[in-house]
């Protein structure tokens, strides 16, 4: 019975961790920013790279391309309104 009983813990344990995730640090390069909550198609890809920057900066990641902020409109705006939208939710 006690075999049994240890088998079936193991079991549990191995489902368990199986479904366990690896995730980058939030504030780490690699790690991907949030999906933003709106669809962004038709937005040029600066917007709404700059849209989901801002998004995860108001979430606290704080993501932003300061050379981009001060160069490329499209990225600025973008930043802007992803920062604006989710800091409201």
């Amino acid at each position: 019975m006690r075999v049994l009983a240890a088998c079936a813990s193991a079991c549990v344990g191995v489902v368990v961790a199986g479904c366990a995730t690896t995730t980058s640090a939030p504030g780490s390069p690699t790690a991907a920013p949030p999906a933003p909550p709106i669809n962004l198609q038709g937005f040029p890809p600066a917007y709404r790279e700059g849209f989901g920057d801002g998004c995860a900066t108001a979430r606290g990641a704080e993501r932003r391309d300061l050379a981009r902020l001060g160069s490329d409109g499209n990225y600025r705006t973008g930043w802007q309104d992803g920062m604006a939208q989710c800091r409201t939710r």
